[in-house]
C-alpha cells in the first residue's frame, strides 16, 4: 500500500499525517508553527516527517503551505505570514529526508483532499473555499488542479468587491476576504456590540468583554439566537452568497464547497449564502445552479490533499 506524507503549515501549527491511497489518515503529530524563523520551519518539518517515517514506510511528503507556490510546485514565492520569500522549500525539506517532496499552497491542497475524498469527489468541476481569517480557494476544473501559468491561481479573496474599501492584508483595498471572513465576522460583532451592547448582550455574557469577542464567541451566540451575532452571520453570508455568484459567472462549476473555521458555523453561514447566490447569479432561471456544500473532511482536508497531490506528483 502507497503512503505519503502530508503537511499542512499554518499561522500557528504544523499538523502532519501519513495517509493512505484512500484518503485516510493512519498517524498524526503536530508541533507549533515558528512563523518568524524560517530556517527553524523547515527544522520542524524535518523533525515531523522523520518522527512519521520511523513508523511507516512512505513514498512522498507534500507540503500544504499559506502563500504563493510557484508553478513547479517548489518554492514559496511569498507567504506573509510565514516570513517566507523565494523560499526553495521542496529541496530544503528534500535534502533532509531523502523523498521526493512536492510543494503546494494550502488552500489548493484542501481543495484538492475534498475533491477527492470529501464533498466533491462526484465531481469534476468544483470550487472549494476556505473561510477563515481570509478567504483561500483551490479550482478543480475537468477532474485536474488549476494553478494558472505561474502557479498562483485561486485567490478570489483578493478581488476587490467595494472600491476604495477596507484595507487588506494584501495592500489593496475593498478585497472580499475584508466582507467574507472570520476577520469580517469578528469586526462585524465588536461593531454591533459597542453601538447596540442590548441586541448583543449574550455575545458579551460569553466574551466578558467587546475585545474578547472571537469567531467562535461568535458563533455560540448566533446558534443561542443572539441578535447581533445572527446579523453577523447574515451579512457575511450575503457577502460570500454574492461572491459565489460572481465565481460561477466566470467558472460555471458545478459545486462549490465551503469548508474554514467559519464553516463550522453551518447553516448560519450557509442558509444566507445560498439565497443571496439565487438571486445574484446571473441569467437565473434559465441557467443551472450549482450547489453550495459544506465541506467533508474538516481540519485533515489540507494534509490528505498534500499527501496525495504528492503520491501523484
Amino acid at each position: 500500500m502507497s503512503l505519503a506524507i502530508g503537511i499542512d503549515i499554518g499561522g500557528t501549527k504544523v499538523a502532519a499525517g501519513v495517509v493512505d491511497v484512500s484518503g485516510n489518515v493512519l498517524a498524526q503529530a503536530r508541533r507549533r508553527t515558528p512563523s518568524r524563523d524560517p530556517e527553524h520551519l523547515v527544522d520542524v518539518v524535518t523533525e515531523i516527517v522523520r518522527q512519521l517515517l520511523s513508523e511507516h514506510e512512505v513514498t512522498a511528503v507534500g507540503v500544504g503551505a499559506a502563500g504563493f507556490v510557484d508553478v513547479h510546485r517548489a518554492t514559496v514565492l511569498f507567504a506573509p505570514n510565514l516570513a517566507w520569500r523565494d523560499a526553495p522549500l521542496r529541496e530544503e525539506i528534500s535534502s533532509r529526508v531523502d523523498l521526493p517532496v512536492v510543494v503546494e499552497n494550502d488552500a489548493n491542497a484542501a481543495a484538492w483532499g475534498e475533491y477527492r475524498f470529501g464533498a466533491g469527489e462526484d465531481r469534476r468541476d468544483v470550487v472549494a473555499l476556505t473561510i477563515g481569517t481570509g478567504i483561500g480557494a483551490g479550482l478543480i476544473m475537468n477532474g485536474e488542479l488549476f494553478r494558472g501559468s505561474f502557479g498562483i491561481a485561486g485567490e478570489p479573496g483578493h478581488v476587490r468587491v467595494v472600491p476604495g474599501g477596507r484595507q487588506c492584508g494584501c495592500g489593496n483595498y475593498g478585497c472580499w476576504e475584508q466582507y467574507s471572513s472570520g476577520t469580517a465576522l469578528v469586526r462585524a460583532a465588536r461593531e454591533i456590540a459597542t453601538e447596540r451592547p442590548d441586541d448583543a448582550r449574550r455575545l458579551l455574557e460569553l466574551a466578558g468583554s467587546v475585545e474578547a469577542i472571537d469567531g467562535p464567541v461568535v458563533t455560540r451566540a448566533a446558534q443561542e439566537g443572539d441578535a447581533a451575532a445572527l446579523d453577523c452571520f447574515d451579512e457575511i453570508g450575503r457577502w460570500l452568497g454574492q461572491g459565489i455568484a460572481d465565481l460561477a459567472a466566470v467558472l460555471d462549476p458545478s459545486r462549490f464547497i465551503i469548508g474554514g473555521g467559519v464553516s463550522d458555523a453551518g447553516d448560519l453561514l450557509l442558509r444566507p449564502a445560498r439565497e443571496t447566490f439565487a438571486a445574484a447569479l446571473t441569467g437565473r432561471g434559465h441557467r443551472p445552479m450549482a450547489d453550495i456544500v459544506a465541506a467533508r473532511l474538516g481540519a485533515e482536508a489540507g494534509l490528505i490533499g498534500a499527501a496525495d497531490l504528492a503520491r501523484h506528483r
